[in-house]
């Protein structure tokens, strides 16, 4: 049994073999910023806002290019009053696990309400928009279906939409780029809080698109259309990454602590609905995964000889532990895993979500007795049951991929409609 003082040495020796394994993979930052996110662009779209009593839907990430947090930013506004804040998983703090439930609280030090999100709503109540103008939206995402906070922003929408009050988003890049789509379109019966819009895995657009490809596309309840306005960026390109934009990465989720974990997510998340670990209770979460009855070579081997685009496999073993506010009770917590862990060496050709595919069938055909799907989450992760059916009859991802081109294909069309950017 190891003890909790020889965790902690192995899990800062661990964190410490990653951080030099991974220097160099990824471009450096810009030292100054060029690229204006919608909250830096506030004081151009005062009118919106004056004599308005405002409700701000965000979290820890909402800082503009000068590092000021967004509630001061609309305080500084003229004849503005900030009415109630409105936090979505892992609260507006950013410190909550995933899943884990969050009351709405009161800022006493503003002594401004802190609505919950994530707790005994999701969606703002009537109550809650009292004393309340105008909601604006302002939360990195990190550019995945399963990511819930663009499940808060379509709620909040339609509870805009049902008050009658108008609703602002202040874009932010997707971080792993705009141009790339990847994934097949969620089927509307395994719509969930974790993909309720029929969109790819990797849609390849910006919350400010999203949020009007909602709106328009009839996607809110009932069909209810909200008054709708974005304030987009300035200077950003859609082939950009979120370290070219000279934007100060902020982890959108515990368990997204850089670039590199963002960019494997769409892919590695779907381990989530299976008995293998995604690397929670690490350093390195969707950059590692295993399980205690892996054997790291063997399972290696076999991915290397998928030729998998832009990346390399490693042996690794790793021992998930508890973490306050990043992983509670994560799989497998204090026992000792094998597996691998992903080194990108291609960002632009790696993809994420065909790579997720073949993991999971891979380790599915090599340890057909302790592999265990956890159905319903799986499906509603892939926002289908397809990949898991096909999975269990022997059929290859790539002829799942090919199945989708053509729904694909549309998306794209329809999604061409919403773009905001080059």
């Amino acid at each position: 049994m190891i003890t909790k003082y020889r965790r902690i040495i192995i899990f800062y020796l661990f964190f410490i073999l990653c951080f030099l394994f991974f220097t160099g993979c990824t471009p450096s930052s810009p030292k100054n910023s060029f690229i204006k996110t919608g909250l830096d662009r506030v004081n151009e779209y005062a009118q919106l806002f004056q004599h308005k009593r405002v409700g701000l839907i965000t979290n820890h990430t909402a800082y503009d290019s000068e590092n000021k947090y967004i509630l001061n930013v609309f305080r500084n506004l003229p004849n503005v009053k900030v009415t109630a804040l409105f936090g979505p998983e892992h609260g507006i703090r950013g410190s909550s696990a995933a899943g884990v439930l969050i009351e709405t609280e009161t800022d006493t030090a503003q002594q401004i309400p802190i609505y919950s999100l994530y707790g005994r709503t999701r969606k703002p109540t009537p109550e809650m928009l009292n004393q309340v103008d105008i909601l604006v939206y302002d939360i990195q995402d990190v550019g995945a279906r399963y990511f819930t906070y663009i499940s808060t922003m379509g709620l909040a929408m339609e509870a805009a939409a049902e008050k009658g009050i108008p609703f602002v988003v202040l874009d932010r890049p997707n971080p792993i780029n705009g141009r790339e789509v990847e994934g097949n379109i969620l089927e509307g019966e395994f719509s969930s809080f974790i993909g309720m819009y029929p969109v790819p895995v990797r849609h390849g657009m910006t919350v400010g698109e999203l949020s009007k490809m909602i709106n328009e596309e009839g996607w809110l309840e009932q069909g209810i259309k909200v008054k709708l306005v974005v304030i987009p960026m300035k200077n950003w390109k859609r082939e950009m990454w979120y370290d070219q934009t000279g934007l100060t990465y902020i982890k959108p989720s515990p368990n997204i602590p850089n670039l590199q974990c963002a960019t494997a997510y769409p892919g590695t998340c779907l381990l989530e609905g299976t008995n293998i670990s995604e690397g929670r209770g690490t350093t390195l979460p969707f950059l590692l995964f295993g399980a205690p009855w892996i054997e790291s070579k063997r399972l290696n081997q076999k991915l290397h000889l998928l030729k998998l685009n832009g990346i390399v496999f490693r042996d690794t073993t790793f021992t998930p532990i508890s973490i306050p506010g990043m992983a509670q009770n994560p799989k497998y917590q204090d026992t000792l895993c094998s597996g691998s862990i992903i080194k990108i060496i291609d960002r632009e050709n790696f993809e994420p979500y065909r790579t997720g595919l073949w993991i999971v069938k891979t380790i599915h055909d090599l340890y057909p007795e302790q592999f265990r799907w956890r159905t319903q989450h799986f499906d509603a992760l892939c926002g289908t049951d397809r990949v898991r059916l096909a999975i269990k009859q022997g059929d290859h991802p790539d002829s799942l991929i090919k199945s989708w081109q053509a729904e694909l294909e549309n998306f794209k069309k329809v999604r061409n409609k919403y773009l905001l950017y080059d």
